[in-house]
């Protein structure tokens, strides 16, 4: 009869638990990453977008517990670009992403630590970049009454096999690539 009752209170404990679980699919159309490359040695940049493909965030009594997103490598674009000139087609090839071969990245979130006074959220990630995965950290901000979340971070591209330097030294490209993220989520019905 103690099994019984112990068992029952197991199951009435999960019950609650997924009741208050709660998941949040990445509105992709609403959602944006924006790309910011720059010369190691000139005062110079490149910015554009990359897209997400699929995600969903996932919280438990209200806070986030985890998640995982989907990069479509594909849609790697700027300004420059869509008149016909600038970076991006090379970005796509060998020297640097091998779109052809890696079309999607990825992110899973690992852990995540909530600062309640500053409304920020420490996240540590696994990220995957041309079939090469390396844990990341960074800080978001959520505003539940919008379902929207923003971070910037940015990452050592060398770390994912994106090697590609030019060997001007005036020309050389930085090995920091940052990101900005704004994320919409609908809730899962």
């Amino acid at each position: 009869m103690k099994k019984v009752v112990l068992i029952g209170m197991i199951l009435i404990g999960i019950t609650a638990t997924s009741q208050n679980q709660q998941a949040y699919v990445v509105d992709t159309a609403q959602s944006t990453i924006t790309w910011q490359g720059n010369y190691a040695f000139n005062f110079s940049e490149h910015e554009g977008t990359v897209q997400f493909k699929q995600g969903v965030l996932t919280t438990l009594d209200g806070s986030i517990i985890g998640g995982s997103f989907v990069i479509d490598m594909t849609t790697i674009s700027n300004a420059e670009f869509l008149k016909g000139i600038g970076p991006v087609e090379h970005l796509r090839d060998t020297d640097f992403f091998n779109v052809a071969k890696y079309p999607e990245a990825s992110l899973v979130i690992t852990s995540v630590e909530y600062f309640k006074t500053e409304n920020v959220h420490k996240i540590l990630a696994d990220m995957t970049i041309k079939g090469v995965t390396n844990s990341i950290e960074f800080w978001a901000t959520a505003n539940g009454a919008d379902n929207t979340l923003e971070a910037k971070f940015k990452i050592d591209r060398t770390r994912w096999g994106i090697t590609y330097n030019n060997k001007l030294k005036n020309h050389a490209i930085a090995d920091g690539i940052g990101f900005i993220v704004n994320l919409k989520f609908k809730p899962v019905q």
